[in-house]
């Protein structure tokens, strides 16, 4: 690694030493679903986005709050202590896709119709606001 790279990368460690981040792979629903959930709750304030999340309809949003849990959970391990009320807030939260499964469906007159199911992964990153 050159020397360039090698700062480059040191500087971006750093600056995710304060951050809680959690990661959940594979989650097995669509991104597009998983994307409505998830323009829900970025940039809000964790114990609002918990709040609106308990409360979503989607299914989604329950693979969502626990994931924001655990990211919370995270941060107050690095900094060794709790987080206070309105202190942390969602600073990243983005949805990839996943692997896909290939299904065969049986279709009128001997024919197989394929189905796709579509797992995502999610990235979510906690901070508090003054960073």
């Amino acid at each position: 690694m050159g020397k360039r790279k090698k700062i480059a990368a040191d500087a971006r460690k750093e600056a995710r030493k304060a951050q809680g981040f959690a990661k959940l792979q594979n989650c097995p629903s669509s991104p597009r679903k998983m994307r409505y959930v998830v323009d829900l709750v970025r940039g809000m304030e964790v114990n609002r986005a918990l709040g609106t999340l308990k409360f979503c309809a989607k299914a989604a949003s329950a693979d969502v709050e626990k994931l924001l849990r655990s990211a919370i959970a995270n941060w107050e391990q690095k900094n060794e202590r709790k987080a206070e009320d309105g202190e942390l807030y969602i600073t990243k939260i983005f949805v990839n896709e996943g692997a896909t499964l290939k299904r065969m469906r049986p279709a009128p007159q001997g024919r197989g119709y394929r189905i796709r199911k579509r797992s995502n992964h999610i990235t979510l990153f906690v901070d508090t606001k003054n960073d």
